[in-house]
């Protein structure tokens, strides 16, 4: 008897995949392999073709079609790292069948708690079994659970011959989450028309906008000495840096913002009394929007230069992803169908912008349209991470609809 979506996902979220910052080595963590390989060797029991891992940890494949005509050739992508912010290590799932509403008290950690009031989407999932971690890590749902849902939509077309499709590709690729997911990914070898990124949140939601995103770096050299002699010579960079991060507006933070609102969100602090640094996030879903948040802090910095003038301030913007919504309007095709076969699937879509970027954002940018499915999962990138299986299972579907959509509206 085959797996369920559920059983791959529990397989999957055991094996730890965090990826890393600042590594000189890609996949930036050696343990990503572990997951990949694996999918190599499952992939091939399936009886895809083409199976392969590249030298980037890049693993591709390819269903054969199953009809004498010719259709668009579409792809499924889904990323195997986790994040770096909260252990991926020894995740111990946690399946609650029938879940009847109230918060949930994670047994790692009571101190954990996934509370009702925070998670609206739990209203959707009364009646139906849910997977948290115990409190002490994250789940990894973001995105094993788009690994499984995918795998599980493969197995289904393989089983099921009388499903009519066309070429389907697929890629499971490492470290997206920390911006480097499609570095080396090779889009003409891939083959793909259309793709889509199996890594979003609630059942029904889907995307075809994320943030406009850069990376501001701030660095603060400043003059160490030993404090027993340090009147009127001291530069305390640490204290430099908390001035600057201390200035930036509170009206523009990710935990005052939503929607559509742009955020400055300082995440990494790291100093000594010589040299500190901060790295901010700047998102805002107009690209040109993003000019003004570097602004902003080039004005808080030149302010503070002004405090201490003995400290020398760098500040470094580095892109990293754009709005994929106007590559996508370009060929309507590729969302129209996914909005359908939600629907198929019982759903009523919803288009909701993504308060982040999935690798979908830099493939749509390089000429491979890419939108984003729902996988179920809410609360990524913490201990508080839960899935809904039923939206995983209804993930499936989707990808078995838009696979036989694509064959429909081709004759």
């Amino acid at each position: 008897m085959p797996e369920t979506v559920l059983d791959k996902f529990l397989r999957y979220v055991k094996i730890d995949t965090q990826s890393k910052e600042d590594s000189d080595t890609y996949p930036s963590t050696e343990k990503q392999f572990d997951l990949l390989n694996l999918l190599v060797k499952e992939l091939k029991e399936l009886g895809l073709l083409d199976v392969e891992i590249d030298k980037y940890g890049y693993v591709t494949a390819t269903l054969p079609a199953n009809i004498a005509t010719r259709a668009p050739v579409i792809g499924f992508i889904a990323h195997v790292d986790t994040s770096p912010e909260v252990s991926g290590a020894n995740v111990k799932p946690q399946v609650i069948k029938n879940y009847q509403g109230g918060d949930i008290v994670l047994p790692g950690d009571p101190g954990v708690v996934i509370r009702e009031s925070e998670n609206p989407a739990l209203k959707n999932a009364i009646g139906r079994t849910i997977v948290t971690s115990d409190g002490t890590t994250l789940l990894g749902a973001d995105d094993k659970a788009g690994i499984a849902i995918i795998m599980t939509a493969l197995e289904t077309l393989v089983n099921n011959p009388h499903i009519l499709h066309g070429e389907i590709k697929v890629a499971f690729t490492p470290d997206e989450e920390i911006g480097a997911g499609t570095k080396f990914f090779d889009i003409k070898k891939f083959g793909a028309q259309f793709a889509y990124t199996v890594d979003g949140d609630a059942p029904g939601e889907l995307n075809k906008e994320t943030f406009s995103a850069n990376l501001c770096t701030i660095t603060v050299h400043g003059r160490d000495i030993h404090p027993g002699t340090a009147k009127g010579i001291m530069v305390n960079s640490i204290r430099v840096i908390s001035e600057i991060i201390s200035r930036l507006p509170k009206d523009v933070a990710p935990e005052t913002t939503e929607n559509y609102q742009p955020y400055i969100h300082p995440y990494v602090l790291e100093g000594s009394v010589g040299k500190s640094t901060a790295k901010i996030l700047f998102r805002d879903f107009k690209t040109e929007g993003l000019e003004d948040l570097k602004k902003i802090v080039e004005q808080i910095t030149n302010e503070v230069q002004a405090l201490y003038p003995k400290a020398k301030i760098e500040v470094q913007v580095t892109e990293q992803y754009r709005n994929m919504r106007e590559g996508l309007e370009q060929d309507p095709r590729v969302i129209d169908y996914l909005f359908e076969a939600t629907k198929r699937a019982g759903l009523e879509p919803v288009w909701r912008p993504i308060r982040g970027g999935t690798d979908g954002s830099k493939l749509t940018a390089a000429g491979l349209p890419t939108p984003n499915i729902f996988t179920g999962g809410a609360n990524f990138h913490s201990k508080t991470e839960w899935v809904n299986v039923w939206g995983m299972e209804k993930a499936v579907e989707t990808i078995i609809n838009l696979a036989q959509i694509w064959v429909e509206r081709s004759k």
